[in-house]
């Protein structure tokens, strides 16, 4: 089953442009693990220390998957997975 992942312009160097890509697992883990196959070094900005990044949003067709079960979180034929970086800052 293929999903796709949306990548934010920031990590589109890792996909050679593209806004979409498509990769295939049963959990997100598998989905990251198959998507650095085709995708070299992208696995390593969105993970650390076998935990997504601090500062990187994942989201399963719009939830938050921290709340969902993070790296462990299911995912299934036509899901939507997007990748935001966190946005920080403020007026001073």
């Amino acid at each position: 089953m293929a999903i796709e992942i949306r990548i934010p312009t920031i990590l589109r160097t890792y996909t050679d442009g593209a806004k979409a890509v498509d990769a295939k697992g049963a959990t997100l883990q598998e989905l990251i693990d198959d998507l650095e196959a085709g995708h070299p070094g992208l696995k390593d900005r969105l993970i650390d220390k076998g935990a997504l990044r601090r500062f990187v949003n994942v989201y399963l067709n719009d939830e938050d998957v921290r709340f969902l079960g993070g790296l462990e979180t299911p995912v299934a034929d036509g899901d939507t997975v997007t990748v935001l970086p966190a946005v920080a800052g403020g007026a001073r």
